[in-house]
């Protein structure tokens, strides 16, 4: 038994020796290309961190700070000098565009074309709203509602239908606005598209998720509109 276990032991050392000297021999055959490769990563990684620190940092910084005048412009409904600027403060317009990658940057798309549809300018709108992405569901639920009001508004009622129907369904914790939004897609699909089948499907769909609200309370009117009664 105790040869056994030597000889175990032996045959060990022996596997162990030549592992070691395989590495060896395979660094010293590619010792050069993982040096290349582990330097290049490492200076990937260091230029990364510095352009973090020196600048994108100080680009988002910045960003916020020379947004803060055009909210204030946009909170007092002075719709032009938010979006673009007073000859000091740039507007919306403009840093939506320098600070584009950046937190304000995207934000000042969502401002910029809330701008535009209150100055009834919904082609603007839709540039900058389509352009506008974020993890809020609520502020993203409310970007597609205004897409949809601006698609409507130039007659596009198919992209109008679609961003109801999107807004209605990114946030429907919030009942008031995702009942808004999808009554708003039942009514297009009812009056402008003429698309019964599916504005019957909205309607439905609206008494059955939000019957406290305004918008599933008055479902069965429109619902008999079409011919729809008795709707449990």
């Amino acid at each position: 038994m105790t040869d056994k276990r030597n000889n175990e032991a032996v045959n060990e050392h022996v596997a162990d020796s030549n592992a070691v000297d395989n590495l060896r021999v395979f660094w010293l055959k590619n010792s050069k290309k993982i040096a290349a490769i582990l330097g290049v990563i490492v200076v990937l990684g260091g230029g990364y961190m510095l352009y973090k620190t020196f600048v994108q940092k100080p680009k988002i910084e910045e960003a916020l700070d020379k947004s803060f005048k055009a909210e204030e412009y946009f909170k007092k409904d002075s719709f032009n000098l938010a979006l673009n600027g007073d000859g000091v403060n740039p507007g919306f317009i403009a840093i939506s565009k320098k600070y584009s990658g950046t937190p304000t940057g995207n934000l000042a798309n969502f401002y910029a074309g809330v701008c535009y549809v209150k100055l009834n300018q919904n082609d603007k709108a839709v540039s900058f709203l389509k352009d506008f992405k974020t993890d809020s569901k609520q502020i993203q639920q409310r970007a597609y509602k205004l897409l949809g009001d601006a698609y409507g508004d130039m007659g596009k009622g198919a992209e109008a239908l679609e961003n109801y129907k999107k807004a209605a369904k990114e946030f429907e914790a919030d009942q008031i606005a995702s009942a808004d939004a999808l009554f708003s897609a039942a009514y297009l699909a009812q009056h402008v598209l003429n698309k019964k089948e599916e504005a019957i499907g909205l309607y439905k769909e609206l008494k059955e998720k939000y019957p406290r609200t305004q918008p599933g309370f008055d479902a069965d009117k429109y619902l008999a509109q079409l011919g729809v009664y008795n709707v449990n």
